[in-house]
């Protein structure tokens, strides 16, 4: 009961100051008013010029009647009043009851009766709020409802970013109705819009993809073409290894997973930012790659020349040979003469050679260092 109370404390609160304006000069018009609102008539142009005039509801009840400036008979007097300068009848808190045909009856100076005028009042209950719910459904697609309280004869419309949506961006479907079914790659400001006669309310919601993406591709010679839920996909990855140098000189295997493209023209999907790290990043791995490979082809080749070198060096020290004299002794034999020079024994000792080995380069002389020969006395 409460609950029921204050929903009509609100539909009077938004009813409470909504006025329109309805042009009963026509025949025929129809006109519209809010429920606990005021509605203003245009009747005529001015009854200055009317002799006399009547105001009937339903061809049965008399509202008003009057003679030129002078207002003889109005049923409802205490909310309404007609003004007879500008010829327009003001009805106040309104109810559903004041709804109906209205016909005038207008009368000339000369008594000639003008041909009867009819127009159509409709009691309208405002819109007073609008609420949005949506969902994801199975294959990523997104259903959203538009509900709103309270407002007669609702009208909706929807619009994404401030654009009518299109069909690219529907499933089949009305969306002038409450409930549409957005594609899976659609996403923005979403604002659904409820309106009738006399009120009009706007909701806006931002909303995002259900985390879907549309494979393309051919799998052990099937192709496949649908949509996945992205957190869950084991389809149409690619997965290569490459093999790269350390700078220890140790090979490592890189294994680098890419997933399907999610551009669908089809659908007009742009690319998600959706992609994995490594995907987004792919450009830049590769520049980190190909420069380690750079500086350790650098590093291995200064090396190999370094070492050369170091081979190639002669070495002087190595190529000379150490020799080793033995004393030379002369020993003077007894008993025997020498008329010129005496005769004298040499005893030689033993020539050694080191043991180190030659090298290639050959010696173009023996260098030959002799020691000292003393004579035996």
């Amino acid at each position: 009961m409460e609950a029921v109370v204050g929903l009509l404390l609100l539909l009077l609160g938004v009813s409470h100051g909504v006025e329109t304006y309805c042009d009963g000069r026509q025949d025929g018009a129809q006109c519209y008013g809010a429920l606990g609102g005021t509605v203003v008539l245009q009747l005529m142009d001015s009854a200055s010029e009317i002799s006399r005039y009547q105001l009937f509801k339903n061809r049965t009840t008399r509202i008003l009647d009057g003679r030129k400036n002078n207002i003889g008979t109005n049923l409802i007097t205490d909310r309404s009043s007609f003004t007879p300068s500008n010829g327009t009848f003001r009805i106040n808190d309104l109810s559903r009851t004041d709804g109906g045909e209205y016909t005038l009856e207008l009368f000339i100076s000369n008594g000639l009766k003008l041909e009867p005028r009819t127009l159509q009042l409709i009691i309208q209950a405002p819109v007073s709020s609008v609420l949005l719910v949506s969902e994801c459904l199975s294959q990523g697609e997104m259903r959203v409802s538009c509900s709103s309280e309270g407002g007669d004869s609702p009208q909706y419309s929807w619009t994404l970013d401030g654009h009518t949506l299109t069909d690219t961006q529907l499933l089949p479907g009305n969306n002038e109705t409450n409930n549409i079914t957005l594609r899976q790659d659609v996403s923005g400001q979403l604002t659904c819009s409820v309106k009738n006669h006399v009120s009009s309310v706007s909701k806006t919601k931002t909303i995002s993809t259900c985390g879907f993406i549309f494979i393309d591709c051919i799998s052990n010679g099937t192709r496949i073409s649908q949509w996945v839920l992205e957190a869950n996909n084991t389809l149409c990855i690619k997965t290569t290894t490459t093999s790269t140098m350390t700078t220890e000189g140790k090979e490592t295997d890189i294994t680098v997973t890419i997933k399907p493209s999610t551009n669908i023209t089809s659908f007009n999907q742009t690319s998600s930012n959706t992609d994995p790290w490594y995907i987004k990043h792919i450009p830049v791995i590769a520049g980190v790659l190909s420069a380690l490979v750079i500086l350790l082809v650098v590093g291995v080749a200064f090396v190999c020349v370094h070492q050369k070198k170091q081979k190639n060096k002669p070495k002087e020290e190595d190529d000379e040979q150490e020799l080793t004299y033995a004393d030379v002794r002369i020993v003077q034999r007894q008993g025997r003469q020498i008329q010129r020079v005496a005769e004298v024994d040499v005893e030689y000792g033993q020539v050694k050679f080191s043991g180190r080995p030659r090298q290639t380069v050959k010696q173009t002389e023996d260098t030959c260092v002799y020691a000292m020969v003393r004579k035996g006395r």
